[in-house]
């Protein structure tokens, strides 16, 4: 079975069961502070998750664009990836566990025709707060799962999304596919890695209060996601993913251009692959995000200039088009799913040579540290410190360092550089961690009270410095805000000043908010603003302040100004070219 029947052949059956497909949301997520990225194909449904009417209806089902990037120095190995795509489907208060369950063993073994010995799957085994989830234990018996292939897990493997977090959450149940040619054991175990998972179906039953009792929600939601990549290589029979037909075309080429084969050259070949497919999303994205030092550029950054590192080792030519051969190979394998590939095909070349060519300058500059570094190097060994500058400064593999080390007879504090790296990628994965988990719990008071603010915000630059300004992308925590806008210059003091005042003035007159639905093309028409207008379904939800503003937006916002306090600019900066930002806070 191919990628692109797959991914069809899931929408058509969800689509058989009542559900309505929506358009997937871009990589980058619109005023959602928890991540730089959409990490999970519920990410963009967290508003809907929590309450909020969607315009499809209670049933949807979509695949979406994801992003992680907490794994990014494991990609090379036969299963990660940055950018993935994940299929989801969801009942927002309708449908509850027989329903998706069924749904989803049918869907395994009568339209992906998995046969019924190879799976297995884990349920929620309950502690002293909430029950064990027997109901999806005995609709999986019922199907014909034996007792023998489902096991009860506690909260740390099938509990979403921990039980530390208020707000919805519940037991998840986790389906398991044997892979390999062994005899498949009759007995489950969880812990064997021949075991994969490749759904996850999320039962979000309870609430959990802020006393820290939980509460049976009045209305329940499933929350689905099965990674494509995943799934392909299991149904192609493949037990690396870039050897399936994801994968196949965009690996043939890198053979073509550095003229090696696969074989031999695995690891180089998959980041090659997987940064430059990640970099062509993320360059395509209608946020416009372009290499910098800061957020989702600096993730372009270093996807791009490790791409070129691994293309050095393969010894193709750096001042070739191949990373353009690559890039277009990718954007016509998916421009038919994800159109923006080809509107913004001359955006995400000029991004990817532009980037190869500083690089290459960046490249020469860590050359010359190094030779300095070695110069001062006294008992044969470069320490640890300097090895880790040069790889977080300069973007050095620490595999290069050794090599030019030996090179001159010097030896590298390997072990010591592991572990300075080891703390970095805590660090990281750690914050990325903090970051996830705010998703579904951004949404309190004062959130909401920043997020009514940006529109404020983007109608007052409109007036201020000119009708061509639009947003593009913001963040908020409960400290501040931040909104990117386009823009051709550096905002002047009494820009700034004007602005500031213009909203304040808003703020005081007491704006009612109100929400209408209506069709995209009407509210279109009316002149409502929005930022991503290829995300939105057909049916739209404008929010009206005043007759100040008017967007297409998802939401939360306050219901009437007077709610809001005074902002005030922080700053005003340089994003990327065209691009500003300001953030902004709220004073008493």
């Amino acid at each position: 079975m191919k990628v692109d029947n797959l991914r069809d052949k899931y929408i058509e059956f969800f689509e058989s069961k009542g559900h309505r497909q929506i358009p997937s949301a871009p990589v980058v997520p619109e005023n959602d502070p928890s991540v730089l990225f959409n990490t999970a194909g519920m990410q963009p449904l967290v508003p809907y998750l929590m309450g909020q009417p969607h315009p499809y209806g209670t049933r949807l089902c979509d695949y979406q664009k994801c992003m992680r990037t907490n794994d990014l120095d494991e990609v090379g190995d036969t299963t990660h990836h940055t950018f993935f795509e994940m299929l989801g489907n969801w009942s927002l208060g309708d449908y509850f566990k027989q329903e998706s369950i069924s749904w989803s063993f049918e869907l395994l073994t009568k339209i992906f025709e998995i046969p019924i010995e190879r799976l297995a799957v884990t349920v929620f085994r309950g502690n002293d707060i909430v029950s064990a989830d027997d109901e999806s234990a005995n609709i999986w018996r019922n199907l014909g799962i034996s007792d023998k292939r489902i096991k009860f897990l506690g909260e740390d493997d099938n509990w979403w999304p921990n039980m530390e977090l208020t707000g919805p959450c519940g037991p998840d149940t986790e389906i398991f596919y044997f892979r390999g040619n062994d005899e498949i054991p009759e007995e489950f175990d969880p812990e064997d890695e021949r075991w994969v998972e490749i759904w996850n179906n999320v039962f979000m039953q309870y609430n959990h209060n802020e006393d820290g009792t939980f509460s049976e929600l009045p209305k329940k939601n499933v929350d689905t996601g099965m990674g494509l990549e995943r799934i392909t290589a299991v149904l192609e029979g493949v037990t690396d993913n870039y050897a399936s037909s994801i994968w196949t075309d965009v690996i043939k080429k890198i053979e073509e251009v550095s003229k090696l084969t696969y074989e031999g050259n695995q690891k180089a070949m998959r980041i090659i692959a997987d940064h430059i497919r990640s970099a062509v999303f993320i360059s395509a994205d209608p946020a416009g995000i372009k290499p910098s030092n800061t957020d989702q550029g600096y993730i372009l950054r270093r996807l791009i200039r490790r791409a070129i590192r691994y293309a050095k080792k393969l010894n193709i030519d750096i001042n070739s088009n191949w990373e353009e051969q690559i890039a277009i190979n990718i954007i016509e394998k998916y421009e038919k799913y994800y159109p923006e590939l080809s509107q913004n095909r001359s955006v995400v070349l000029e991004v990817l040579k532009t980037e190869k060519v500083k690089f290459n300058r960046t490249l020469e500059k860590g050359l010359k540290e190094f030779e300095k570094m070695i110069a001062k190097v006294e008992d044969g060994k470069l320490d640890k410190d300097h090895a880790f500058r040069l790889y977080d400064t300069f973007g050095f593999p620490i595999e290069l360092t050794v090599e030019l080390a030996n090179e001159l007879g010097i030896k590298v504090d390997e072990e010591g550089f592991k572990e300075k790296f080891k703390v970095h990628q805590e660090i990281s994965r750690a914050g990325a961690k903090e970051k996830f988990k705010g998703g579904l719990a951004s949404t309190g008071e004062t959130e909401t009270m920043y997020h009514t603010a940006t529109h404020l915000l983007n109608a007052a630059l409109k007036v201020i410095v000119g009708s061509d300004v639009h947003q593009r992308g913001s963040n908020i925590t409960t400290e501040r805000m931040r909104f990117d806008f386009s823009c051709d210059h550096k905002l002047t003091d009494e820009e700034k000043q004007k602005t500031e005042e213009l909203v304040n003035k808003w703020i005081d007159l007491g704006l009612a908010v109100d929400k209408k639905e209506m069709r995209k093309e009407e509210a279109i028409e009316s002149g409502a603003e929005c930022m991503f207008i290829e995300k939105y379904p057909d049916m739209v939800t404008v929010y009206t302040i005043g007759n100040v503003s008017a967007e297409l937006c998802g939401g939360p916002h306050v219901e009437n100004t007077n709610k809001l306090k005074h902002i005030k600019i922080k700053k005003e900066e340089a994003v990327s070219s065209g691009i500003r930002r300001i953030k902004a806070v709220f004073v008493d």
